[in-house]
């Protein structure tokens, strides 16, 4: 019975850890109801008013969800350096609460630094947003200048019980953060692996289902190694130990990826490609029953569910796990391999590599590992391993240059959010001389996080949206709690949860619970009725509206001029990390592959975003829609087959069975041309420039000498072949010219 609870807590474990990798969503929205509920209960005891009560609780929101920086001391000071900036805004907002224009004009002027403040820094961002949320909380209490030393007191505590909470009930350390990615990583990783098992057993009417899952699930251990890669250094303790972590990350999401694409290879009547993967609304190949006996395909079956155990599997490996481990590593040798089609022994294969990039994760996060067991094929991956380990050695990164004046981010922003919220201020005094600032507060809201004018327009919408239903949601529950003051501040606080758990997930999500908060808190001032939350539906279109007026016409950033340029800065990292690779794999230098690769990657998560316009399934421009869509998909091929080459480069100062082939330098230099003619007509639209096509990259290699280069070439050459494809295929799509071989 207690191993049975150990089972089924182990599983709960798993599956919140990859569902919110970090636990970041999770200890976001305890921390802020754990102050919200400290700030409630003390000024509670203290004999506070409802009003002060409801203060205390904003700002407690505000001083907990601000602080972004991810250093405890960093973070310490920036919320001793909050709480005379919310003292001074809460005074000039109650000061100027009777003088309408000075108050507006302040009020302008405090956006405009806001936002500016960002130029600082995570610092400079936290104590801008303070500001603005606390001067917003002022006109949103109604505070006047007689109501001021209890409005600080309340201030204080807020800001008080957010320290105790964030440093002392629910500490994050940056190195416990990133233990708890780790946990997430393995987590994604079994179950990844469990559907791919699925794609394994899915017949011909599941396998839709099937690869779809193998989707979702290479793209969630993406996300996850992504969110590791940021954390690396603040919480491992040295440069080269975060550089391991790295490595061996990369390996283990490579090493999936590709066991996933081996196995639909082995169940496709022709080979898989990962086109297939990525391109929307792709069909998936037609699929049979694994060719070859019964035997293996229960073989197969019985090693993946090993290989996820093993995933899984932490601290001391028992001689049962042991085992396991030394059979799956031994299918990198062909002796061990059973008797199968050459595809299913390529999924064998696969598994074995799988199984040494598990075991490499291992020794980097858990540490050295007990060698007794070792079988020879065991012994030898080991070798390899700490070969790869000591070839480690860090880099330096340069710093890129910033632009400068009204080209930077920060300072356009700040000149449009205080053009957006003057024409939110006069259009919203004329809706309601009391509650005008909610047009203000959409209107800075919508400029948080987007660069274009689709992206503002975009969140607009969905905080629109989340308003509407949010509205809905408030008069049901306002009905329901009625005159029940400790009711309404329980549901506050599950709602702020909610709105703090969800936000990283779904915007319209996050405005619906909001919208719903504040009907339980106009009900707690009294001043609920069905004509303000109209009035809030009103006020909110109206600054969305405001927002993106002032973004299309002042120092516009148009949709088409930002995903440009994202797509430039992606094909100039693919080309980076193809031809650094390529040069390695000739025979060249060791390079920073892995840190390039890392660069592609968050470069695409940027053009991704930035497309969101463009895709979003509201949006009128159907064939643009279909080419958005169409172009991010073929990068992400792109980036797949570049991430797979950097990781097979990485291998070879240590790895015996690869070496490396001068002759890939000149066969891939047409791929590496082509993506560089590409950037530029992206950039310029009046260069000539034009994607040359011709032979296939092996038949350029020739035969002579090839087969001394054995089975890991040809997989190097299998990327940079469908490399050279989706890179030709983007041609058509971006208008590029396409010149064909001349005879």
């Amino acid at each position: 019975m207690k191993a049975a609870g150990r089972s089924v807590r182990a599983r709960l474990r798993d599956r919140l850890a990859a569902s919110d990798p970090g636990l970041l969503r999770l200890t976001a929205g305890l921390r802020t109801v754990g102050a919200i509920a400290l700030t409630l209960a003390v000024l509670a005891s203290l004999g506070f008013g409802i009003t002060r009560l409801v203060a205390g609780a904003m700002a407690a929101m505000v001083a907990t969800f601000a602080i972004r920086e991810r250093q405890r001391g960093a973070q310490a000071v920036t919320l001793a350096l909050g709480l005379p900036v919310a003292l001074v805004s809460v005074s000039l907002g109650a000061l100027l609460s009777e003088r309408v224009v000075a108050g507006d004009v302040f009020f302008v002027a405090l956006i405009f630094c806001a936002v500016y403040g960002r130029r600082f820094g995570d610092r400079g961002t936290a104590l801008g947003l303070i500001g603005f949320q606390v001067y917003f909380l002022a006109l949103f209490v109604g505070a006047s200048a007689s109501e001021l030393p209890g409005l600080w007191a309340a201030l204080s505590v807020a800001f008080a019980s957010s320290a105790l909470v964030r440093f002392a009930v629910v500490p994050a350390s940056s190195a416990g953060v990133l233990e708890r990615l780790r946990q997430a990583f393995r987590a994604r990783l079994a179950q990844l692996v469990s559907a791919q098992l699925a794609l394994l057993d899915a017949g011909p009417d599941e396998v839709d289902k099937a690869l779809e899952d193998v989707r979702e699930g290479n793209a969630r251990l993406h996300e996850t190694a992504l969110m590791i890669q940021t954390r690396l250094e603040e919480g491992t303790p040295d440069e080269s130990t975060a550089r391991l972590v790295q490595r061996r990350i990369a390996d283990a999401e490579i090493a999936a990826e590709r066991l996933g694409l081996q196995l639909l290879s082995a169940r496709s009547t022709e080979r898989a490609d990962t086109l297939t993967l990525h391109l929307p609304g792709a069909p998936a190949p037609e699929v049979r029953r694994l060719p070859g006996p019964d035997e293996a395909t229960a073989v197969l079956r019985r090693d993946l569910l090993a290989l996820r155990a093993l995933v899984l599997r932490t601290g001391v490996m028992g001689t049962a796990v042991a085992q396991v481990r030394n059979r799956l590593l031994g299918y990198r040798d062909e002796e061990n391999l059973p008797a199968a089609s050459p595809a299913v022994q390529d999924v064998f294969r696969a598994v074995g590599e799988t199984a040494r990039a598990v075991m490499g994760l291992r020794i980097a996060l858990d540490g050295p590992q007990d060698e007794s067991d070792d079988t020879p094929t065991t012994a030898r991956s080991r070798e390899e391993l700490d070969a790869e380990d000591a070839a480690i050695d860090a880099g330096e990164e340069s710093e890129p240059e910033e632009p400068k004046g009204l080209q930077r981010p920060t300072t356009r922003a700040a000149v449009q959010v205080s053009v957006g919220s003057t024409l939110a201020i006069v259009g919203g005094e004329l809706l309601s001389t009391d509650r005008w600032y909610w047009a203000v507060l959409t209107c800075w809201i919508v400029f948080i996080n987007t660069a274009s004018t689709g992206e503002i327009l975009v969140k607009g919408y969905r905080r629109l949206l989340g308003t509407v239903f949010g509205v809905v949601a408030g008069i049901v529950l306002a009905g329901l709690v009625g005159g029940h003051t400790l009711t309404a501040f329980v549901l506050v606080l599950l709602l702020i949860f909610a709105m703090f758990y969800t936000a990283p997930l779904s915007y319209t999500l996050m405005s619906f619970f909001v919208t719903a908060m504040l009907g339980l808190l106009y009900t707690l001032l009294h001043t609920y009725s069905w004509e303000v939350l109209v009035l809030r539906v009103e006020e909110t279109a109206l600054g969305a509206a405001c927002g993106v007026v002032a973004a299309a016409l002042v120092l516009p950033v148009n949709t088409d001029r930002r995903t440009n340029e994202l797509l430039v800065t992606v094909l100039e990292r693919l080309a980076e990390v193809t031809e650094a690779a390529v040069a390695q794999l000739s025979g060249g230098p060791a390079d920073e592959l892995l840190d390039r690769a890392r660069e592609l990657d968050q470069a695409l998560g940027d053009l991704r975003a930035a497309t969101q316009p463009l895709t979003h399934p509201v949006t009128p421009l159907r064939a643009r829609r279909t080419t958005a869509r169409y172009v991010v998909a073929l990068l992400e091929t792109c980036a797949y087959h570049a991430r797979s080459l950097a990781a097979t480069a990485e291998l070879l100062p240590t790895h015996p069975s690869i070496a490396a082939d001068p002759r890939l330098r000149g066969a891939a230099g047409r791929t590496v041309g082509n993506i560089r003619a590409i950037a530029a007509r992206v950039g310029d639209g009046e260069a000539g420039t034009a994607v040359e096509t011709g032979p296939s990259i092996a038949s350029l290699l020739g035969d002579d000498g090839a087969a001394r280069y054995g089975r890991i070439t040809d997989r190097v050459l299998r990327h940079l072949e469908r490399l050279d494809e989706a890179v030709v295929g983007l041609a058509r799509p971006l208008d590029v010219r396409v010149k064909a071989p001349e005879r």
